[in-house]
């Protein structure tokens, strides 16, 4: 940002602060400065763990780890080596006269500007390579555009996906141990949250960078003050950047990553719950458990498929459903008899934006490409002249190894883009049933009776009105793809965008609007155990439902009390149950 934008931005905020203190606002005026999200830290329950990053071999469970529950991190002796031997090569090939994208040459359209020639560490450059480098990291402090990040663990998950990915790159040591120390001493940079086009996070992660460098703000350990504070508050003296870090650290699909990892997550939980309340809505509905059967499985052979049925099958082992009852219908709405296979194609689509996500973390989606060890025999194509422009022969900076930097493509972010549309789409096509199965709880038709028979003095406080179809129909909506789209810029060089901003968010809120959903039919499954079970008092319904069911009750009682609302006075009641404790403390059986 310029300085006169700065100055005038200033005087704008001095201007509002002024009219508010002489009474001259009216309350339109206000309103139209909205407020900022409320900023939600984190709970660093795991703040005593510590993660290794070797590049390979990090998990979902450990990005969650570190970006919500404050884990440590560090990186293998191996990892520290490549980035090491990396920023070697980068060094030696600018002392070899090779070109260099984003380092010893501009970026975008000016990516055949020669920003200077020789030897980066000689005494004719060192200092405009420093300069350059701090210049860029105090820029990234202005870049992007608001709302802010309000949930520090998706800046957390951005930071440690960066962190291993980066190993493959040619960062300093010292940018390398300050993304580091950042994560393991509290320090989350402010970010902004829009200004990437979902291919390469340049803005989101020009933010982590200013703050590296005392520039902007940063909250640490949760209250917000200027970045140069926070580090000096966590013992961290403002990071010197060098070489080409700027590249290093920002070049990167960090952003969506590390938010499509907190998705996986949580969607794996909602999913879970889908199946365990699916079991408890059979039981509810006194339904066939026909469609689950080894008759029907065998029939249509596919592994996500069989193994759903499966696993609800055992979580109504042992219920009443397996009792010949005259008064069960012979066929239960569709929506109830196909859930399981709605809820397997979700768990497919899943499983495919797990595997995408975890390869998008464990490999480099940076520009340009640095690979030290490779040589003109290993590939026909790296012994053409063109290739072996690129070739970096080796020297005292390198240690003599010898590789290649070469520009790429690697930061177009498929096949994660893809895979987290499917997934909403999935979940759009699970949500649609479970939604239906709560208004067929309505129908008389299938239930055979209604609560109040049975149950003393009961009677529906609905609050939740139409709120089933609302949230399905939300879900829906998320669940219409983003139009590809191409928009040229960089005077045409950057020509492609994945908008994978977009995408992950909606799958994240479709993830939590499932979750939302999901509570609506446990209040449900929950009333309609009640029901049958005021009816014989001998049925049972399965070890899982079961535990389920009585946790449930534990919490969100039938009937209201001096202490507790009633089940239907809180809709979402069920919703925060869900969030709050994973289905699997009921049913440790294995995912499909």
């Amino acid at each position: 940002m310029s300085r006169f934008l700065l100055r005038h931005r200033c005087m704008w905020h001095i201007c509002v602060a002024m009219c508010i203190a002489s009474g001259l606002c009216a309350t339109p005026c206000l309103a139209s400065v909205s407020a900022p999200p409320a900023y939600v830290p984190i709970n660093a329950t795991k703040a005593t763990e510590a993660i290794a990053l070797d590049g390979h071999l990090l998990t979902i469970d450990q990005i969650v780890d570190v970006a919500r529950y404050g884990a440590k991190v560090d990186l293998t002796s191996e990892a520290r080596q490549r980035q090491a031997d990396n920023y070697g090569l980068l060094l030696e090939a600018t002392a070899e006269g090779i070109s260099v994208y984003w380092f010893n040459r501009a970026t975008g359209d000016q990516r055949e500007t020669v920003l200077f020639k020789g030897d980066a560490t000689s005494p004719a450059n060192h200092d405009y390579v420093a300069r350059h480098s701090l210049e860029a990291f105090q820029r990234g402090a202005l870049s992007g555009f608001s709302p802010e990040v309000s949930q520090e663990e998706v800046t957390r998950a951005m930071m440690v996906v960066r962190a291993n990915a980066m190993t493959y790159n040619a960062p300093s040591h010292e940018l390398a141990q300050m993304l580091l120390d950042l994560l393991n001493k509290g320090v989350t940079p402010v970010v902004r949250s829009r200004g990437t086009v979902g291919e390469g996070d340049l803005a989101q992660l020009g933010n982590i960078a200013g703050a590296m460098v005392g520039a902007g703000e940063a909250y640490y350990h949760g209250l917000r003050m200027p970045a140069a504070r926070a580090l000096a508050l966590a013992g961290l003296k403002p990071l010197t950047p060098f070489a080409a870090d700027e590249n290093a650290l920002t070049s990167s699909n960090a952003y969506a990553t590390g938010q499509a990892a907190l998705a996986v997550y949580d969607g794996a939980r909602a999913l879970e719950w889908a199946d365990l309340i699916y079991a408890m809505d059979l039981n509810g509905l006194n339904s066939s458990i026909t469609p689950l059967s080894t008759v029907v499985q065998q029939d249509r052979p596919e592994h996500f498929l069989n193994g759903d049925a499966a696993r609800i099958l055992a979580m109504v082992r042992g219920s009443y459903l397996f009792d010949a009852d005259p008064k069960r219908i012979i066929q239960d709405p569709e929506s109830m008899r196909a859930s399981s296979i709605r809820q397997a194609s979700a768990w497919e689509e899943w499983a495919a934006l797990r595997d995408a996500v975890v390869f998008q973390a464990n490999s480099s989606d940076h520009n340009p490409a640095v690979h030290v060890g490779l040589g003109p025999e290993d590939s026909w194509e790296l012994a053409s002249p063109q290739m072996m422009q690129f070739y970096v022969k080796g020297g005292p900076l390198s240690h003599g190894q010898h590789g290649y930097i070469v520009s790429n493509a690697n930061w177009d972010p498929y096949p994660m883009a893809n895979k987290l549309e499917n997934f909403v789409i999935a979940l759009a096509n699970m949500d649609v049933a479970v939604m239906l199965r709560i208004e067929r709880f309505r129908n008389v038709f299938f239930t055979g009776i209604q609560p109040q028979d049975v149950l003393k003095g009961w009677h529906r406080r609905d609050t939740s009105g139409y709120l089933p179809t609302d949230l399905q129909q939300e879900i829906q909506g998320l669940a219409v793809p983003v139009a590809p789209t191409g928009s040229a810029l960089e005077t045409t060089v950057e020509d492609l965008q994945s908008q994978t901003r977009l995408k992950v968010q909606r799958a994240r809120q479709a993830v939590s609007t499932t979750m939302d959903l999901l509570g609506l039919d446990l209040v449900e499954a929950a009333l309609w155990l009640d029901v049958r079970k005021a009816q014989d008092p001998a049925r049972t319904f399965g070890g899982a439902p079961t535990a389920a069911w009585q946790a449930v009750r534990m919490v969100i009682p039938l009937l209201p009390d001096a202490d507790h609302p009633a089940t239907e006075s809180d809709p979402m009641l069920a919703a925060k149950f869900i969030r709050a404790t994973p289905a699997a403390r009921f049913f440790a059986g294995e995912r499909p």
